[in-house]
């Protein structure tokens, strides 16, 4: 009998970001962080909000140059600029019907011709309607030729996609490998991922996905806000609040870190607004249990963004760590902004 080896390995998780690609790997059992890197997106003059897929694809290469990755299969996700992403109520009926009646609603919701689309579903819970019982449903949808746009640059960077996700289902699949607890299961917990461009809020209970929302507030707006109000370049503004959000508190220069408050200040108010009509929206919708604590990861994730936004949140606001379960990891930077990466390499893929 022929024997083959057993796989050591997992797929290499890819975070296309705005700014950078972050990729992730870990041992077959998941047990072990084999390699991690980011790489920053080299846009030669573009504006930071559009990178070419040549860029993506030159990035990709770069990044494994001289690491530690094993394979060639990836693992990588969708994001807010190729979704669409909506909450739906369907009305009651049995599971395998569910795929048909989703399929109805986003023939009337989709900006692209149903024939042309991939959708994807999270089946909620019951909510009631008036005197009805319908289901809630978070719709998820991308336009084909975007998706094979990004199917495009992976193998263009000499890989092999294995699995096409989406962020929401990443970063769940990263927290929930930190859960032992029957009660922590049972929460509902809302999770924040902010990048440089937008904010994913979802709101979930153990594996159950209830609730997702795109905020157009992220690292691109408070650079912008800091640029204007402090009157500098954006770049500039964006080295300094960089750095000074990488300091411990007892680090930070007060003034430096007193004008960068202030600066961002109201981008922040506008997102501790939106998490307001989240919470308010979730508290109507899916009644008889709350949102027990808040979860804030992404590239933007620090413990002052935290601090300032949990001012006035009766709720327990903590910052992600999603290598928790892997101690020995040691990675420089923001841990927070590992956890789509982290949810990706995750992926069961055999």
């Amino acid at each position: 009998m022929i024997g083959f080896a057993k796989r050591r390995y997992g797929p290499i998780g890819v975070d296309f970001g705005t700014r950078s690609v972050k990729l992730m790997q870990f041992n077959a059992d998941q047990t072990k962080l084999l390699d991690a890197v980011r790489w920053e997106i080299d846009r030669q003059g573009e504006t930071p909000e559009a990178p070419s897929d040549a860029q993506f694809a030159e990035a990709l290469g770069r990044a494994r140059q001289g690491r530690k990755f094993r394979g060639s299969d990836v693992v990588f996700c969708l994001g807010a600029a190729q979704m669409f992403v909506q909450n739906v109520r369907l009305p009651k009926a049995l599971p395998e019907e569910w795929e048909k009646l989703v399929r109805q609603e986003a023939s009337a919701r989709l900006p692209f011709p149903l024939p042309e689309a991939e959708i994807r579903f999270f089946s909620g819970t019951d909510v009631r309607q008036g005197d009805s019982v319908k289901r809630e449903v978070v719709l998820l949808a991308c336009h084909r030729p975007v998706l094979e746009r990004a199917l495009a640059i992976v193998h263009d960077a000499g890989l092999r996609p294995v699995a096409v996700d989406v962020e929401p289902a990443a970063v769940l699949r990263c927290f929930l490998k930190q859960l032992r607890r029957e009660d922590d299961l049972n929460q509902r917990v809302m999770f924040v991922h902010i990048g440089a461009s937008n904010a994913m809020v979802m709101v979930a209970k153990g594996a159950e996905i209830l609730f997702v929302k795109y905020v157009d507030v992220g690292g691109c707006q408070m650079d912008d806000a800091v640029a204007k109000n402090l009157n500098m370049s954006l770049e500039d503004a964006s080295a300094l609040r960089r750095h000074n959000g990488d300091r411990r508190t007892d680090q930070q220069d007060p003034e430096v870190a007193r004008s960068i408050g202030e600066s961002t200040r109201p981008v922040l108010d506008r997102l501790a607004g939106e998490l307001s009509l989240c919470l308010r929206y979730q508290s109507v919708t899916f009644r008889g249990q709350s949102v027990a604590r808040v979860v804030f990861g992404g590239g933007e994730a620090t413990p002052g963004l935290v601090e300032a936004i949990s001012t006035g949140m009766e709720l327990k606001c903590e910052l992600a760590d999603p290598l928790r379960s892997f101690p020995a990891a040691s990675l420089s930077g923001r841990r927070g902004q590992w956890d789509v990466a982290a949810g990706l390499a995750l992926r069961d893929v055999n």
